[in-house]
């Protein structure tokens, strides 16, 4: 059972040219069936705070991609698109999630946007968490700026949690802060982490990827450089439920 994450150099508002940029990544790797499969924030169009530049239409290119794509692969995938509030306006950076079978399992909204970037006031924050399963394990998945909230996390392992996916555009300005959030959210939680994050640049920030799989004890499994990339790593249930088993941190939190 592996993770796999795509670290890619995302072209701003190209969503084929994105498209065509993870089948090669994908395509050069190798990609078992029933693998988790995870792509950035806004993966296909790049962090842009204009919602009418990148939200989806009714017909949804990039979930009819990832459908496709966890058809094709046997795979589960998460992959992260804008659409947009019909109420507000605003735009709802979101998780989708397809199964092996191409159909939509989970579609997560970003519950805490970046007001220092502006983000707060084009997207709206979403309220809740949207858990799946797969191989055994309770996957949550996760955007960027909610790296920094421990108590969503607690949240989730309350809820089932073993693996959280982090998908982000995290600047290179401040990729020493993901790199510890990453592991620290993976060694206080017992759980697995997957950290995938961009490369190159928009015309606001540069990025340095650093996409990561870490165990539940602050291993790190699989790491990148500043490259497009494929990571790939095992994720070990048993061994995950032996740890918690031998270091039952999470019985002693507090209500």
């Amino acid at each position: 059972m592996n993770v796999i994450t795509v670290q890619h150099n995302v072209a701003w508002g190209e969503r084929k040219a994105n498209f065509d940029t993870i089948r090669r990544l994908l395509t050069a790797g190798e990609t078992a069936a029933g693998s988790l499969i995870v792509l950035p924030e806004m993966f296909s169009t790049g962090y842009n705070m204009e919602v009418d530049a990148v939200a989806e239409s009714s017909r949804s290119g990039t979930e009819e991609f990832l459908s496709t794509l966890a058809w094709e692969y046997q795979s589960h995938i998460v992959g992260g698109l804008v659409t947009r509030d019909p109420s507000s306006g605003k735009g709802r950076n979101e998780l989708a999630v397809f199964n092996p079978a191409g159909r939509p399992l989970a579609l997560y909204q970003k519950n805490h946007t970046f007001s220092y970037a502006g983000e707060s006031d084009h997207y709206l924050p979403g309220d809740g968490l949207a858990l799946f399963d797969w191989n055994g394990f309770k996957v949550c998945p996760l955007i960027c700026y909610d790296l920094r909230f421990p108590e969503l996390f607690r949240t989730a392992v309350r809820a089932g949690t073993t693996l959280f996916t982090v998908s982000a555009n995290w600047p290179a300005s401040r990729i020493g802060h993901w790199n510890t959030l990453l592991a620290a959210r993976a060694i206080e939680n017992l759980s697995y982490v997957v950290g995938v994050n961009r490369v190159g640049s928009d015309p606001h920030h540069e990025y340095s990827g650093s996409s990561r799989i870490i165990d539940p004890q602050g291993k790190i499994l699989a790491e990148a450089d500043h490259s497009e990339t494929v990571l790939s790593a095992p994720a070990d249930l048993e061994g995950l439920r032996a740890w918690r088993e031998e270091f039952p941190a999470l019985r002693d939190m507090k209500a």
